[in-house]
């Protein structure tokens, strides 16, 4: 455990990924992630190229509207193995 955090009260977002805890890319948010979000920024990665974010449901819809707004949305899946995560768009 590091000094920062003691400061925030718990592991980091990377040490939570890290140990296998799929959690959602909002900002702030720690919630269990039930979908991944597929992206890629047209203008820097040649077109089969996949980001992805991951989102609980209270945020999917929420990341993919600030996804699509910059051009950048191409697809959100179900999180294999999550709960909540039913049928893909």
């Amino acid at each position: 455990m590091s000094i920062f955090d003691q400061l925030s009260g718990g592991p980091s977002r990377a040490e939570e990924q890290h140990s296998g805890g799929k959690i959602c890319s909002r900002k702030g948010c720690r919630d269990g992630a039930a979908w991944q979000l597929l992206w890629n920024n047209p203008r820097i990665h040649t077109p089969e190229r996949r980001k992805i974010w991951l989102a609980c449901t209270a945020h999917r819809e929420w990341l993919e509207e600030y996804l699509t707004l910059r051009g950048l949305w191409r697809q959100t899946l179900p999180l294999p193995g999550a709960a909540g995560g039913e049928g893909g768009d």
